[in-house]
């Protein structure tokens, strides 16, 4: 006799998630509103990828190109690589979930580090898979602590470099020994949704390593520094053989008409890259200084966000901060689900909301 519920369930591990909560986006009536909260760019996205955008909404009929074959042009001659080892999606997450989905089945694990991208845990479980926690050193990825956990079961690390939340960062030599010590089928993905805001000698994305491996991926996207986060654009750079899978089971349109024409009018745009660059490179500097000259604990960033630490004081604690910003129209981000109680993430944004979140905390804190 079959064996009945009493409703349809979803498979094991959907309800051991806990949806993905975005950062808030508004504030009181009558506030002017300063998000800073998603790590969105200031400056916008390009006149270039508007016009775009314009353009495409003549032909909204058509069905855009399947294989992104323009944009991941595009994509290949910006940054030198072999478009043919290009997918492009409906934003990275889109890629993360499907190399998930392909990857991992009930038994298998993977890993990623204490302080990691919430999304990885979602697909994780939602493949049925088991999560496994690497400790962070400093709130930053540990390779010896990654390695520690590896198993015969490991079949995916996930490592954001540089981190979300924490804006920390290691450098290629660390990725490398991590790659060289993994298991030859376990697959090393690197999440580098913030590399153009990186300033640092020693620090690499990741195109050589994958160029070089049969088990690396890197994973990019249009929503940070290009200012198309409302169009959800991201990209992989793979091997072969990880490409073909993934094309296999991902939607036949899964990236827009819309998206793809600003995406690509984006890329080739360098001059508003380097705008939102060296925007960035000034205001990141200064805020971190000035928040630290109010006693604040600031850990170091090399993206386009910080991670401020409040004191152990309930009046003066990052929940009540978060409310005194937020009244005043500053919307930051509490990060509570990865494991910082006592702390807000900032992006960096406009001279004129980091003027004011300094001076709101100045005003706080006092």
């Amino acid at each position: 006799m079959i064996k009945k519920t009493p409703r349809p369930q979803p498979n094991d591990g959907v309800m051991k998630i806990n949806a993905y909560v975005p950062g808030k986006s508004a504030a009181p009536a009558g506030v002017k509103l300063h998000k800073l909260s998603a790590n969105e760019t200031p400056l916008g996205p390009s006149p270039k990828a508007r016009e775009a955008m314009i353009t495409v909404a003549d032909s909204l009929e058509d069905y855009p190109d399947g294989s992104a074959s323009d944009l991941r042009g595009a994509i290949a001659k910006r940054h030198g690589l072999n478009a043919e080892n290009i997918l492009c999606g409906n934003g990275s997450d889109e890629l993360l979930g499907l190399l998930a989905q392909v990857y991992l089945a009930p038994g298998d694990e993977a890993i990623y580090t204490e302080h990691g991208f919430l999304v990885y845990r979602i697909g994780i479980l939602a493949a049925g898979a088991t999560p496994v926690v690497a400790p962070e050193r400093d709130n930053t990825a540990d390779i010896d602590a990654i390695l520690d956990r590896v198993t015969e079961k490991t079949r995916i690390v996930f490592l954001a470099n540089p981190n979300n939340p924490t804006g920390t960062y290691i450098p290629m030599s660390e990725v490398r020994r991590l790659q060289e010590n993994l298991p030859t089928d376990a697959l090393l993905v690197l999440d580098a949704a913030y590399a153009e805001y990186v300033r640092r000698n020693d620090y690499e994305a990741g195109t050589e390593l994958v160029a070089n491996s049969d088990n690396v991926i890197m994973t990019r996207t249009f929503s940070k520094i290009h200012g198309l986060a409302g169009l959800r654009v991201g990209w992989m750079y793979a091997p072969g053989p990880i490409i073909d899978a993934l094309n296999r089971v991902r939607g036949p349109f899964n990236v827009n008409a819309v998206a793809l024409a600003a995406a690509e009018a984006a890329i080739e745009d360098r001059s508003m890259v380097d705008k939102a660059i060296a925007h960035n490179d000034k205001w990141l500097a200064w805020t971190t200084d000035q928040l630290i000259a109010l006693g604040l604990d600031v850990t170091p960033s090399v993206g386009n966000f910080i991670l401020v630490h409040f004191p152990d004081d309930s009046a003066r604690s990052a929940a009540r901060a978060d409310e005194f910003l937020t009244e005043r129209g500053y919307v930051l981000r509490r990060v509570v689900p990865y494991g910082f109680e006592n702390a807000l993430r900032m992006t960096i944004g406009t001279e004129e909301a980091n003027r004011g979140v300094v001076e709101s905390l100045k005003e706080f804190l006092a």
